[in-house]
């Protein structure tokens, strides 16, 4: 009864807001109207194409294709041998311990046998892992585990050397390496489901679906939950043409064979780009962006699995929502764009036409999601305010039924947050990502300590970059008003 009454009063106050604008006012704000209108049909247009591969994918080719995989595997005389290798670093013992028990189960469901390859930075953690293990009640005689205690000098050397481990073993191109984060709890049937997709040669790893699991109920696992249900949908999209956009470092598989690539591996602990104007950008974070680009860069599909689900323990890195949000967002965003300019150099024909064109859709749609919050601000303040109540208006209906639609992915109904989260999330998001695009050298882990950018003291030679990453930026913005003030005939 609750959720009903809020949706009532969302859709009572959306009306009011609607009916407060008389048709006239609208009409002295015709140019503010025609920037929304025409960055509407584009936007809009963009999600409708997207939805509809994303139910075409879920209702037709998907269940194809998993039968195609399931009856090739079932062909195969040997399995597949399922290496996990697990990163776990500053978690909650709490956490870790449902999520290592997940993983154990998951390896002993390998009808081929499995080898766990901890990394881990402290005794504790080790010595809580092997007891884990050693306390499973169920059979782990077909599971090996290393517990490799390494220094603390980042989850990119930790990954490296746990497949250099790996790769002793000799895998073959039949065994599957899943990546899982300490956080991250693991399907049962993980092992079965990537070795039937891996059947086919082209794809060389896939992702998954994920929920999540936060304890305190708030703004945080709502905004959360939100973006998981966005993520089944653009992903399913992004699954019909067998390219995801992001291999999530939370869990994912890789072809054996190919994850144990030394040029693979070298990539993964010693990624960068060479910038213009910030030279040589060493990544510290965004190790799954590393492994996504080498997948892309040689030509092997990524495929996408809605059925199967990962559960990550997520916890609010800040006391506030609105922090904590920031923080993520200049992580998730700088580790999308370090890696956007070298994906959009790739030819199209090679990774695909839609899939490059998403690709550089990444860039255009920060520009594009400010631009009419931007002309009716500047409509409002220089023509006529009471454009706002009918803006305000329009984003809570649209707001809504993109809420009501991406729901349906999900089956069920959902909280009167989601549409001014999902408001937030482009507005502040696409905010955000024009900050990170003029400062792509600026990266921090959530809970680690390993950080690029400015230091105590500061060199010369860092703050004339910092300077002139705040003059583009503010160049830019200039240039964007500019643009939106001419096309609404403010002057």
């Amino acid at each position: 009864m609750h959720l009903l009454m809020s949706h009532i009063a969302y859709l009572s106050v959306m009306v009011l807001l609607a009916l407060s604008a008389p048709v006239t006012a609208l009409g002295e704000a015709k140019g503010a109207i025609i920037v929304l209108g025409v960055i509407g049909v584009w936007r809009y247009g963009w999600a409708v194409v997207n939805m509809s591969r994303a139910v075409w994918f879920l209702l037709v080719a998907y269940p194809k294709r998993k039968r195609r995989a399931q009856v090739a595997y079932a062909s195969q005389p040997l399995k597949a041998h399922a290496f996990f290798l697990t990163t776990t670093y500053g978690i909650d013992p709490e956490v870790t311990l449902p999520v290592y028990q997940s993983i154990f189960r998951a390896a002993a469901q390998a009808e081929g046998g499995a080898t766990i390859v901890a990394s881990v930075v402290n005794t504790s953690d080790a010595r809580l892992i092997r007891s884990i293990f050693a306390n499973m009640s169920i059979d782990m005689t077909g599971v090996r585990l290393d517990v490799d205690q390494i220094p603390g000098t980042g989850k990119r050397d930790a990954l490296a050397k746990s497949l250099q481990l790996i790769l002793r073993q000799c895998p073959t191109r039949r065994d599957v390496v899943i990546f899982v984060d300490g956080d991250s709890c693991v399907p049962e049937d993980m092992v079965e489901r990537s070795a039937q997709v891996f059947t086919d040669p082209a794809v060389g790893a896939l992702t998954t679906d994920e929920a999540v699991e936060i304890p305190q109920p708030g703004l945080f696992r709502d905004w959360f939950e939100l973006r998981f249900t966005q993520r089944q949908m653009m992903m399913s999209s992004m699954g019909l043409s067998n390219r995801v956009l992001t291999l999530t470092g939370r869990m994912s598989a890789f072809r054996a064979d190919l994850a144990t690539d030394p040029s693979f591996i070298r990539m993964v602990q010693d990624d960068y780009i060479d910038h213009w104007r910030l030279g040589r950008v060493q990544f510290l974070t965004g190790d799954d962006k590393s492994t996504w680009f080498w997948l892309m860069k040689n030509g092997y599909e990524m495929a996408y699995l809605p059925d199967v689900k990962s559960l990550s323990m997520e916890t609010q890195p800040k006391p506030g929502f609105f922090e904590s949000a920031i923080v993520l967002m200049v992580r998730w965003f700088g580790n999308m764009l370090r890696t956007n300019g070298r994906a959009l150099a790739l030819p199209a024909r090679k990774i695909g036409y839609f899939t490059w064109w998403s690709i550089l859709d990444q860039r255009l749609s920060i520009w594009t999601t400010l631009a009419g919050p931007l002309g009716v601000l500047l409509t409002a303040l220089f023509a006529e305010p009471l454009i706002l109540p009918a803006y305000i208006a329009w984003v809570m209906g649209t707001r809504y039924v993109f809420c009501t639609i991406l729901c349906a992915f999900r089956g069920r109904s959902f909280p009167i947050t989601y549409p001014f989260l999902l408001y937030f999330g482009q507005i502040v998001g696409a905010a955000v990502k024009s900050f990170v695009l003029f400062r792509l050298d600026r990266q921090k882990w959530t809970r680690q300590a390993a950080s690029g950018g400015p230091g105590l003291p500061v060199p010369l030679g860092q703050r004339i970059r910092a300077a002139g990453s705040a003059y583009l930026h503010v160049l830019t913005l200039g240039w964007l008003v500019l643009a939106v003030v001419y096309i609404t005939q403010l002057v």
